[in-house]
């Protein structure tokens, strides 16, 4: 079953199916990733958020990606995600104020959480945090990077907020494979920063972290209570 989400932001579409999370724009976006493909600084029309099985060897992951986006009909310069959580779980959110939207699309797996600075380097399991943010604005690239430090911080809340746990007892900050996309359309205002004392920053954290609540409502919802934390 697929699901068209409607983001408020001209020309932007998701579309979230069992297979993968996929954010396309009429407008190039300007992006800084920590993506499998097109990461770092780049431009993409498309990013595909791609599920993968839990035994995933990841030997290939560029070209598996690109023969995912070849049957899916998206040209080459897309940027490229892997995630072994269940992609049709993944939740939209768009939050504005004035003029400025900011639009978050958060997949999400919690059986490989991770506390920074406390939990050892070890053999990721499955299970990843995967943000995509679309500004409709014109962020600077030191803005991107703020961005990337809001949305991380504002993750992390999220897991507080709902006492996700890694298994020695710690509270999690994410899971030890997550990553971040920061994407801007260009037009609208000149934005050269993005932390939390920003309009831009305040809304790209309260994007992820209604999305990330949407999620785990919902699981709560499906497991008849917080199970599997």
């Amino acid at each position: 079953m697929q699901e068209r989400v409607r983001t408020a932001i001209d020309g932007l579409t998701v579309t979230i199916d069992a297979a993968a999370v996929h954010v396309h724009s009429e407008r190039p976006l300007r992006t800084l990733s920590s993506a499998v493909t097109g990461g770092g600084f780049a431009t993409a029309h498309d990013v595909l958020n791609v599920h993968v099985r839990d035994d995933y060897d990841g030997d290939r992951p560029a070209a598996d990606l690109a023969a995912f986006a070849a049957a899916r009909g998206v040209a080459c310069g897309f940027i490229g995600l892997m995630t072994a959580a269940e992609t049709q779980l993944a939740r939209a959110e768009t939050i504005g104020d004035g003029g400025l939207r900011v639009a978050a699309v958060v997949s999400m797996g919690l059986s490989n959480v991770a506390a920074a600075g406390v939990t050892p380097p070890a053999p990721a399991l499955p299970g990843t945090i995967n943000a995509v943010v679309v500004v409709d604005g014109a962020l600077s690239p030191a803005a991107m990077v703020n961005a990337v430090i809001t949305v991380t911080e504002a993750k992390a809340l999220a897991l507080a907020a709902w006492d996700v746990r890694t298994p020695e007892g710690d509270l999690a900050a994410g899971t030890s494979t997550d990553s971040v996309v920061i994407a801007c359309t260009g037009s609208g205002p000149a934005l050269e920063y993005a932390g939390t004392a920003t309009v831009v920053g305040w809304l790209t954290a309260r994007a992820v972290r209604a999305a990330m609540d949407r999620i785990c409502r919902d699981k709560c919802a499906r497991d008849g209570g917080r199970f599997g934390w």
